[in-house]
């Protein structure tokens, strides 16, 4: 029999789906674990797929993506954040911001270099630089701070890992905590990153969804355009996650190195996602910021009624997702999950399923209808009562 891979043998599964695969099959369970918007994809953007399709739109595209699309995004960030990227050499069409993060890792690393990596973080970060032959060099960060990075503990890390750091990886408005930078602090990132030669890794696909203020892209940042590689998307803001259509802005030859790869491993982006995301930028606004309003009333009532109740629970600055503290109940974050689901059936994610120092935390999405958060703080509360 084949022997496989000692680097993947030695990957754990994810662990937010290796808790849902207990989810299958049960009746009556609130779901509040699935990272997806619950609202279904703006009907102008459904349709223009649907005729894409009508139309005979059936085939590859250029590897970097659709040069209409990329045109489209490079008018977007011009128009939006000020930023300006060449649309035939500093942007890629990738198959969701995942496979983008994937192609940076292998594009930029070798073996044993270095990746600052922030702690609680995407299930996928840790992976995705292991995977490349990386280290990640993890940065924990805790409900005292918000759960943002620091400089200073950039600059420290930097120091006590030694030689070889090669780049930062960012995610914000964060998934799991919801956590958000404002410019300041951003400002003040950027000048440690400079400092150590870091290469930015800066996944902000929850731009759209930020509620308190505005979100600042680290690439829009006066000399950050040639650090930083920039992500975004459509899944979240556009309620698309089924269409896997992400891009990657960057310094030229980073893109080029990333397409080479892309060329050889995925070839190109689905058509019909494309189509349709190039009708999202058109005319798809109005709809984000409707989501966005109904996610922010949400998030108000979540954040206040798990406190109410007992758990400790941080105000996250954008994206669908609390963060509340479960160390009051004693238990740990995966038999909280697995009694809340047995006992009450509400789905949740063990905070371990982002980093062991996760430990005591757990993720709830709000992206769901309100009555629903409703009838699941109800029967968290319920639980808790009973313990």
């Amino acid at each position: 029999m084949i022997e496989i891979s000692r680097k993947v043998e030695q990957l754990a599964p994810s662990g937010i789906r290796a808790f849902f695969d207990l989810v299958l099959g049960m009746k009556d369970v609130i779901s509040l674990g699935v990272g997806e918007p619950d609202f279904v994809t703006p009907w102008h953007i459904r349709e223009k797929a649907i005729f894409s399709l009508e139309q005979g739109y059936t085939s590859y595209t250029s590897n970097k993506g659709m040069p209409e699309l990329r045109r489209q995004i490079a008018a977007f960030l011009k128009t939006r954040y000020g930023m300006n990227y060449d649309f035939d050499e500093e942007i890629l069409i990738t198959v969701g911001v995942s496979e983008g993060l994937d192609l940076a890792m292998r594009a930029i690393l070798n073996p044993g270099d270095k990746v600052l990596v922030p702690e609680p973080v995407y299930v996928s970060y840790r992976p995705v630089v292991e995977l490349a032959g990386g280290t990640a060099v993890i940065l924990k960060t805790g409900i005292e701070n918000g759960f943002k990075l620091t400089p200073r503990q950039i600059d420290k890390a930097c120091r006590q890992a030694g030689q070889g750091v090669k780049a930062l990886m960012i995610n914000y408005p964060c998934n799991p905590t919801g956590a958000s930078y404002t410019s300041a602090e951003l400002q003040r990132i950027a000048r440690v990153a400079k400092k150590n030669k870091l290469f930015i890794i800066s996944d902000e696909i929850y731009d759209e969804l930020t509620y308190d203020f505005d979100h600042v892209p680290l690439a829009s940042l006066k000399g950050m355009k040639d650090s930083v590689l920039y992500f975004n998307g459509f899944s979240k803001a556009y309620a698309m996650t089924g269409f896997r259509i992400g891009w990657v802005c960057g310094p030229a030859k980073v893109v080029a190195a990333m397409t080479k790869i892309h060329q050889y491993t995925i070839l190109c982006a689905p058509i019909t996602g494309q189509l349709a995301a190039q009708e999202a930028l058109k005319s798809g606004f109005k709809s984000v910021q409707e989501m966005k309003s109904e996610y922010k009333r949400r998030r108000n009532y979540i954040v206040r009624a798990l406190n109410e109740i007992g758990l400790e629970c941080h105000m996250p600055q954008g994206a669908f997702y609390v963060f509340p503290s479960i160390k009051s109940t004693g238990e740990k974050s995966m038999a909280f999950a697995q009694n809340l689901l047995k006992k009450k059936k509400v789905a949740l994610v063990p905070g371990v399923a982002f980093g062991p120092s996760c430990e005591g935390y757990v993720r709830i999405s709000y992206a769901s209808a309100y009555d629903s958060l409703k009838e699941a703080v109800s029967r968290i509360d319920g639980y808790l009562r009973e313990k």
